[in-house]
């Protein structure tokens, strides 16, 4: 991640994860860190075995993993077809649903891995790298109410429901143009795509527009997972089928047993899921453990409530009344008792996640047209201040470049061109790039011009912290800023509206949508990503073109604006491997030197407090969540029938 709901007016506008509804902001906005780039704080959860997960040697099997969250806000209602905006709900859908291929649900590079899931095996792509074939496992049934097995047919219907323009897919950008076919505006889900083939009931065949080297990472999207059209025909509206969301994976919504399919009218919600209290999901009895390989499926069920007080939640876990929490992070007194108590370390987790956070300035707002105001001011920021400031190392890691470490291509924490002592900033490099800009007539070091006056620095009031040192430090070279700090969903609409032009934000930054890198970079810094009136999540509008300036009446700055599209697009076509992970890593370069739109501060963490009946912790990277199906719990808890 990083991407709010509230401002995305049409399926196209890409929109981004969130950690926790009003917790940490994970694809847009602001979010958690720590400093260096390793596996995380005490209790960090690490390779997957028990003991390196954060908890004991012995993993229980049984029990139930009771935690509870702020809100269930942005999750779609557990839609498939919308995803999700939160990364818990990745988790549940990881637990509920299997796709063609996964990831092995585990922390680090492991967890990076596509592995098979319905599929027999990872194909290898043909035709120059544009058919993929994949050929399902044998027998894999659907869980309650449904109960039969799983087809090549339902995959191509869960890729109809992605292409039908009413059922507002979230990531269906990813897929639009890329398949043959798909273009996002079907009129129904029975609409046939050219471009995917099933030429029995346990073989698919997708033909591509262009070679696309993460298009595995794609298909294991929960978007992707079968969906059975004899229960998902009757939910024509956006974000409805979730109440009746129908499992293929290990857990299943509590009540699936008791729908009625006979027919439209006979169905009724699941009793398992309550968009406004909780989400109970028990064992699937129709999942064969003998068919997957990446779910260890140690719990018995997993219950959780909606408690819009955090620091509540917490206090419930050292009650024992929970036995962990999900994604908010928690209040400051308890990171601290957690930090200091060594009897406590072991179960405060902090993990790396694939996320930045970063202050953008927008390209095509003076003085931040010219590239060396942009590098004054990656130079003067002290990120040690704005790291204390959104709570210290236990929560952020100060980020040296853009691209997470955790993505493929990520550049070690070492690359870092605008390093200073202690990170503390640097005014006398600031102020020699200053010099060398048109806004500084005095050639003293500082914007003496109008336009670095009253420039707007839009915020949400969660992360107000950073506004003072922002502000203070960019005094130090004349540029004076007036901190906006907005509620979550005037901040993001104020930054998505091209036409607003907001000169600075403390919002920018980016989590990949899913485990790949193309999925950080287009939608942060792709041309593409603008070509709508509303922007998501472009903020700098790095590659903005004359005719996009035009569309939307904004002048257009004789200096040009720089663009990456060409850098995206050659690392898109490349074969998973080293040589994409070096494009990557070149575009990392390119932005932090020459462009600059971003100055990154801080790496995303996810925080987890857990209890002494969690004897298994897994931190899941390609969810940046809890893996539901690798920890487990001692407990002798059951879920009421």
């Amino acid at each position: 991640m990083t991407k709010h709901d509230e401002a995305r007016p049409a399926r196209r506008t890409p929109a981004r994860r969130l950690l926790a509804a009003g917790g940490c902001v994970l694809l847009l906005a602001l979010a958690a860190c720590s400093s260096g780039g390793g596996s995380g704080a005490s209790g960090a959860s690490g390779s997957g075995s028990p003991a390196a997960a954060g908890g004991t040697a012995t993993a229980t099997r049984g029990g139930v993993y009771r935690t509870a969250v702020s809100s269930f806000g942005l999750t779609n209602n557990m839609d498939p077809v919308g995803e999700t905006q939160i990364g818990f709900a990745f988790s549940v859908y990881d637990a509920m649903l299997r796709t063609l291929v996964t990831f092995r649900h585990v922390n680090g590079a492991a967890g990076t891995q596509i592995v098979p899931d319905l599929a027999t095996s990872v194909p290898t792509p043909t035709d120059g790298g544009l058919t993929y074939t994949f050929h399902l496992k044998p027998d894999i049934k659907f869980a309650p109410p449904v109960g039969r097995v799983i087809t090549s047919k339902d995959i191509l219907y869960a890729f109809q429901r992605i292409n039908d323009s009413k059922l507002v897919a979230q990531y269906g950008y990813y897929y639009d143009g890329v398949i043959q076919g798909m273009t996002g505006k079907a009129t129904s889900p029975d609409n046939h795509i050219s471009g995917i083939q099933t030429p029995n009931a346990t073989t698919i065949v997708f033909h591509l527009t262009k070679p696309t080297g993460d298009f595995l990472q794609r298909v294991a999207s929960p978007a992707a997972a079968p969906v059975p059209a004899e229960v998902a025909k009757c939910y024509n509206t956006p974000g409805t089928y979730g109440r009746d969301l129908v499992a293929s994976g290990p857990y299943m919504f509590q009540g699936s047993a008791a729908v009625n399919i006979s027919s439209c009218t006979t169905i009724k919600p699941m009793s398992g899921f309550d968009p406004t209290s909780h989400i109970t999901l028990v064992r699937n009895p129709n999942y064969a453990q003998s068919t997957d390989n990446t779910r260890a499926n140690y719990l018995n069920g997993v219950q959780i409530t909606v408690d819009p007080n955090v620091a509540d939640i917490f206090a419930r876990v050292q009650k024992g009344q929970l036995d962990g929490s999900m994604t908010d992070p928690p209040p400051a007194t308890v990171t601290r008792q957690y930090l200091t108590d060594p009897t406590l370390a072991k179960d405060f987790h902090s993990d790396l996640i694939n996320q930045v956070e970063s202050v953008t300035m927008n390209l095509a707002v003076a003085p931040f047209t010219n590239i060396h105001v942009r590098k004054a001011v990656a130079w003067v920021l002290d990120k040690s201040a704005m790291l204390r400031s959104l709570g210290g190392a236990s929560h952020y890691s100060i980020a040296t470049h853009i691209i997470p470490p955790t993505l493929p291509g990520g550049l070690p924490a070492s690359y870092d061109p605008y390093q200073t002592a202690g990170e503390n900033g640097d005014l006398a490099k600031a102020q020699a790039e200053m010099r060398q800009s048109p806004y500084d007539p005095q050639h003293d070091g500082k914007c003496d011009v109008a336009v670095c006056k009253n420039l707007a620095f839009i915020n949400i009031g969660q992360f107000a912290g950073v506004d003072t040192v922002v502000q203070n430090d960019l005094a130090k070279i004349g540029i004076q800023i007036v901190p906006r700090d907005l509620s979550v969903s005037t901040a993001f609409t104020a930054l998505f509206t091209i036409k607003e032009l907001e000169p600075m934000s403390a919002l920018g930054g980016g989590y990949a949508d899913y485990t790949g890198t193309y999925s950080f970079a287009q939608p942060n810094f792709g041309s593409t990503a603008l070509s709508g009136p509303v922007s998501c999540c472009n903020y700098s509008l790095v590659g903005l073109t004359r005719q996009q300036a035009a569309t939307y009446k904004v002048a257009y700055p004789a200096t040009g604006i720089p663009s990456v599209d060409s850098i995206i697009n050659k690392c898109e076509v490349l074969s998973n491997g080293p040589a994409r992970s070096a494009c990557w890593s070149g575009l990392d370069e390119t932005m932090m030197t020459k462009v600059m739109a971003w100055v990154p501060y801080v790496w995303g963490r996810n925080i987890v407090i857990t209890g002494p009946t969690v004897t298994r912790y897994v931190m899941d990277v390609a969810t940046s969540s809890i893996s539901l199906t690798q920890i487990a719990v001692n407990n002798h808890v059951s879920i009421p029938s």
